[in-house]
Parts: C-alpha cells; sequence; structure tokens
C-alpha cells in the first residue's frame, strides 16, 4: 500500500513528522535514486527504495499478532488519560504494529494487531464481512421477540445495524443473568453493548472469542502469539 513519503520517514525512526517533511523540503530525500522535494509524495515502501542523504531506509517487517485484551486496557496507542493501553502489553515487540479495529476499555477478548496496513484495511472493511464472535452477560432474560431485532437488523443512532446471528447459551435464575453468543459482521462503535441496551438488556461483561477462524485457545489474558504463516495466509484470503 501507498504510504505518504514523510510517513515512512518517520516510521523508521529517523525523524518526526514534521522534521521529515523538512528533510523532504530541503532535497534531502531520494526516491530510487531520484531527489523528491514535493511534500505528500506516495511511494510503496517495500517496493521503492527510500534513503535519506544517501542512506537507505530498511523498512519493518510485517508482523501479525493475536491479543489477548483484558479489561480495562484501551486499544489505542496513546491514551491522554495515562491509561493502560495494548501498547503497553507488547512491549518487547520492536516493530511499530497497530490494532485491527477496537475493542472498549471495559471489553476483553481477541484483538489482532499488525503493521500490515494493507490487511487491516481489507479486515476492517464492512464489504468483506468478517464474522466476529462474542458473549456478552446481560442483565435479566430477553425474549424471543427482542433477539429477533438482532436477526432482522436495529436501528441505532448511526444507522441500522446488519443482521447478526444470537443464541442464549446460558441463564442464571439466581443472578438474573443471560450469557448470550452473538456473531456480526461490521463493527459499530460499542456495537454490542448498544444493541443490548436497544432491548432493554444492558452488558455486564462482553469478550471477543473469535475474529474470522481465529480464537484464543491457548493465549492467557493480557498475553499474546505470533500467527502462523498459514494463519495470515488465509486472512489475506478472507
Amino acid at each position: 500500500m501507498a504510504e505518504r513519503l514523510q510517513k515512512i520517514i518517520s516510521q523508521a525512526g529517523i525523524a518526526s513528522r514534521r522534521h521529515a517533511e523538512k528533510l523532504i523540503s530541503d532535497g534531502r530525500v531520494t526516491v530510487n535514486g531520484a531527489v523528491v522535494t514535493e511534500l505528500g509524495t506516495k511511494v510503496e515502501p517495500r517496493k521503492d527504495k527510500v534513503a535519506v542523504d544517501g542512506k537507505l531506509i530498511v523498512s519493518e517487517k510485517y508482523v501479525y499478532i493475536l491479543l489477548h485484551k483484558p479489561k480495562g486496557v484501551v486499544t489505542t496507542l496513546n491514551d491522554p488519560q495515562k491509561r493502560k493501553t495494548v501498547v503497553d502489553l507488547i512491549k518487547d515487540i520492536p516493530e511499530r504494529i497497530y490494532p485491527v479495529g477496537r475493542l472498549d476499555y471495559n471489553t476483553e477478548g481477541l484483538l489482532l494487531l499488525t503493521n500490515d496496513g494493507d490487511l487491516t484495511n481489507a479486515l476492517i472493511h464492512p464489504s468483506h464481512n468478517i464474522r466476529k464472535v462474542y458473549l456478552a452477560k446481560v442483565h435479566g432474560v430477553p425474549a424471543e421477540e427482542k433477539l429477533d431485532l438482532f436477526r432482522v437488523g436495529m436501528k441505532l443512532e448511526d444507522g441500522l445495524t446488519a443482521p447478526a446471528l444470537v443464541n442464549i447459551i446460558e441463564i442464571d435464575k439466581e443472578k438474573n443473568s443471560t450469557t448470550l453468543e452473538i456473531i456480526i459482521h461490521e463493527g459499530k462503535n460499542r456495537q454490542i453493548r448498544r444493541m443490548c441496551e436497544k432491548i432493554g438488556h444492558s452488558v455486564i461483561q462482553l469478550k471477543r472469542i473469535k475474529f474470522a477462524f481465529l480464537d484464543l485457545k491457548g493465549v492467557r489474558r493480557g498475553s499474546y502469539r505470533y500467527l502462523h504463516q498459514n494463519e495470515v495466509e488465509e486472512l489475506k484470503r478472507l
């Protein structure tokens, strides 16, 4: 995927984005041997040879991580409120990797992180219908007619949801709660929580247990693993 030249220089750790723009303007950057001074020029980081002051920039290798995000961690690289972020859980990974989509602060479960921008864009694009499976413990016991609203789609403030699959996994009469399995193919902000609130059964606990064919087997809460090459290839086929 083509990236802005100043972004590539910044990600390589050579300079800040603003300083990288000055390097370009000053004629100190070449692409495939030719000086480039126009800001916003886009290049293919893994095809084009970018150099600063004659020294080639080495592109980072692609990294693909499956993280078991705990509750109480934000899915962002930096947090103004100084809360723990997913980056704090992967400090030993030298590459700059980014979350594929989001899980909110109080949601735990499977989160992918990578520096492969093309794959990220493909996985989060709604047209590709990537399946995401959640377990949601909610207050009370929803009636079937309320669960049918998940199945046909319901109107939220940001639009109509796509039809979802929903099944009752467990009913705890003593605690007056129900565990639902909910499968969606889109990623509206806090979608599962808002859908449950819409039918009058707010979420107590929420966990994403699957993303496409990937699950959390063998990955403890707060830990991660690298994806196998065949898993990466399968994601790309999706």
